[in-house]
């Protein structure tokens, strides 16, 4: 192929019903779906160039990465060379305009960006559910960043139909997740090493198990924009939710319900609100591409 190049830009997501735990790990198969909606002011943009070098590289807020950073990026990018026939080697650059690792899914953000540019860059010409499954193969809530709006992720029966679609549109509801970062460090546990080990907790079973009936819930009311409803099963799936490692140290407010503080030294204070200070429903159209 002729050296090509494409950008992408991606919003990250917030779970209402959480993924935590895969049945897959290599495949990153999820063992629940779940439900959550993009953030429109929060972006991760990355442009992919293929051309004659002999290995990957990968720079992400002006800092070139090595080691598992870009090992990952490499892992995505040898499927898509895979899947168009090629062996060109890949130039990497990416910016955000949040802090990664430190709770706000810059790993969805940053893997649905990649799958769009590299598969653009490449010459494919995927469809939104195969977008959600290969940025899925990255990070399992990339898969969630791929459509627009609030957003399911059914866990599928298999690879292939393990993927992200829109329940309803940015505009549908104008709900807003407000962020105040308080820690932008990277936390100590990355969330791929903490979806292995969902297995140890003795709350798992339980929670998958009643994972389908919260989804229903959360869809229902997200659909009849439901508040009263969508904060009851939010405040109800509080160990979901908010307790993993993904928000390790979170305050949770839920407007009008007491979630309460789950953790003393907090990365971040969340608040939920049907009135808003933004829409943080992601933007009109899916992960967007530049070229």
């Amino acid at each position: 192929m002729k050296p090509s190049s494409a950008t992408a830009q991606a919003n990250p997501n917030i779970a209402f019903i959480k993924y935590w735990g895969n049945r897959d790990n290599a495949l990153r198969l999820p063992v629940n779906g779940s439900i959550s909606m993009n953030l429109d002011g929060l972006f991760t943009r990355t442009t992919v160039s293929f051309n004659s070098a002999k290995t990957d590289s990968l720079t992400i807020n002006s800092t070139p990465v090595t080691g598992k950073g870009l090992e990952r990026v490499s892992y995505i990018l040898d499927i898509v060379r895979k899947m168009a026939d090629i062996n060109e080697r890949a130039e990497v650059t990416s910016e955000n305009n949040f802090p990664a690792g430190a709770g706000i899914a810059s790993s969805a953000a940053a893997f649905a960006a990649l799958a769009v540019a590299a598969s653009k860059a490449a010459g494919l010409n995927l469809s939104e559910p195969e977008l959600s499954v290969l940025a899925r193969r990255g990070s399992g809530s990339a898969s969630r960043s791929i459509p627009a709006g609030f957003v399911e992720w059914q866990m599928g029966k298999d690879e292939a139909d393990s993927y992200a679609f829109s329940i309803a549109p940015a505009a549908h509801w104008n709900l807003a997740d407000c962020v105040a970062i308080v820690n932008a460090s990277h936390k100590k546990t990355g969330s791929t090493e903490g979806h292995a080990i969902a297995g140890t907790s003795p709350l798992q079973e339980a929670r998958v198990a009643d994972a389908p009936r919260r989804i229903e819930i959360c869809r229902n009311a997200i659909l009849n924009k439901d508040f009263e409803a969508f904060a009851n099963i939010i405040e109800h799936s509080g160990h979901d939710a908010f307790c993993d490692d993904d928000l390790e140290a979170a305050v949770d407010v839920l407007a009008g319900c007491n979630i309460g503080d789950f953790s003393s030294g907090s990365r971040m204070a969340r608040q939920w609100t049907a009135r808003g200070l933004y829409r943080g429903c992601g933007s009109e159209r899916p992960c967007a591409v530049f070229g």
